[in-house]
């Protein structure tokens, strides 16, 4: 058989399309890993087209792999190529075909498929303890700096069928961490069934043998569904955590951004998830320097940093995008010096509060899934860390954990926490 490679680049959704998209082709392909770089007869190039440094990474890479000429054919696909399908075929003209971010069947056929829709729900993944599942595609909403409604178009949900085909599917593999990811998770369920149906979606997967833990990413904050609080709250499979991409807090900015809520609603839907759901660790995204943030709006951001208290937080700095609403009708007045400064010292706040939530977990004893074993030291999670964007609990190899040290990965174990710096926790073995 010939040999298949991909190169996902860009967020957790990529990848799922690329699992999807191997699973259809499998059977007529052997399969490199991802850092293969030995010769290959098709490589296939899974490319981000997000912001700036997205799009930077996706066309050095495009350009880097047409130079090596290793692969006999090289096909891109994804959110670089459904962006700009109208120049970079005359740009790169060494690519031998490239695909949007919309539909896979193109890809698979071009690999000499014919897709098979009963393949819908199949993924050919890596191994491991957790998988992200792909809820619903495309973003109805209009958030002025973002580009993914014309990259990704609509929204639309999947169904709950192929959902929890999936998710059993998952389950069989060894998966006992499923993370729930969309453009806006809260979304789902309304092109379908004509209501927010998240919560009802997390009691259905809940249901499925094996499934441990279900964590929530990308949730919208305007007409958040809280009757996922309550799931939250009483379902123990539903893990006390939330990513909730928030941006910003200040009325101005907010409007300029078109999130359709304001600060006020802001302080009080996380004020009500903190009541709701005791013990919730919440994960937010922040944008800093956007049309309309001066130095009174960038110090009423940090107030309220301090004030939530996020255990979690990421942020980075404006990047005016063309294409959207904000490219075309506000000005970008900030310098890019000036965001980087309060890039950093917006982070450098963010730090304390970490280091001080970590500080607190000394002493505790916690539930945690053992990702990964290396020279000795096993990469754990408890339920308030989410794989690849938040901070791991490491833990050292013990004789109480059994002959065979690989044994455990993969498996759930209870730890103590021992120490804490201001992402990473230490811990060790309590027991099974």
């Amino acid at each position: 058989m010939q040999t298949l490679q991909v190169i996902t680049l860009g967020c957790s959704k990529n990848t799922v399309d690329t699992e999807h998209l191997l699973a259809q082709v499998q059977d007529r392909y052997t399969l490199r890993p991802e850092d293969w770089e030995g010769p290959v007869d098709v490589l296939l190039i899974n490319t981000c087209g997000f912001i700036g440094d997205a799009k930077e990474e996706s066309v050095q890479t495009i350009l880097a792999q047409v130079q090596s000429g290793r692969a006999g054919k090289i096909f891109v696909f994804g959110c670089l190529s459904q962006r700009y399908a109208d120049s970079l075929p005359g740009l790169i003209p060494e690519v031998d075909g490239w695909f949007g971010a919309r539909d896979l069947a193109p890809v698979v056929r071009a690999l000499g498929v014919d897709y098979q829709p009963e393949r819908r729900t199949w993924r050919s993944r890596r191994q491991g303890a957790y998988a992200f599942l792909k809820i619903s595609e495309g973003c109805d909403r209009r958030c002025s700096y973002c580009a993914i409604p014309f990259i990704r178009g609509a929204h639309r949900s999947v169904p709950m069928e192929d959902l929890e085909a999936e998710a059993r599917a998952l389950a069989a593999q060894g998966v006992k961490e499923l993370v729930l990811i969309a453009q806006d998770t809260t979304f789902y369920g309304l092109d379908l069934y004509h209501r927010r149906a998240l919560a009802e979606l997390l009691r259905r997967l809940s249901a499925i043998d094996g499934i441990a833990w279900i964590r929530i990413h990308y949730s919208y904050p305007a007409d958040f569904p809280e009757d996922v609080l309550d799931e939250m709250a009483t379902n123990p499979k539903v893990c006390r955590y939330m990513d909730i991409p928030l941006q910003h807090v200040a009325d101005k900015v907010l409007d300029n951004m078109h999130r359709h809520v304001d600060g006020a609603w802001t302080r009080a839907l996380i004020a009500r998830m903190r009541e709701r759901v005791p013990g919730i660790v919440l994960r937010t995204t922040l944008i800093v320097g956007h049309p309309g943030e001066g130095k009174r709006a960038f110090a009423e951001l940090l107030d309220f940093v301090r004030e939530a208290r996020f255990e979690r937080l990421g942020a980075f700095t404006y990047s005016e995008e063309e294409g959207t609403w904000g490219a075309e009708h506000l000005r970008d007045r900030t310098p890019a010096r000036v965001k980087q400064e309060r890039l950093a010292e917006l982070m450098a706040c963010q730090r304390g509060i970490s280091f001080a939530y970590n500080q607190s977990r000394i002493g505790s004893e916690v539930k945690v899934l053992v990702d990964s074993l290396s020279d000795g030291v096993y990469v754990c999670r408890s339920e308030f860390e989410s794989p690849d964007v938040d901070g791991e609990i490491l833990v050292h190899y013990d004789k109480a954990m059994g002959p065979d040290p690989q044994a455990i990965v993969g498996q759930f174990i209870t730890v103590r926490i021992v120490s804490a710096d201001d992402y990473d926790l230490a811990a060790t073995y309590v027991g099974r």
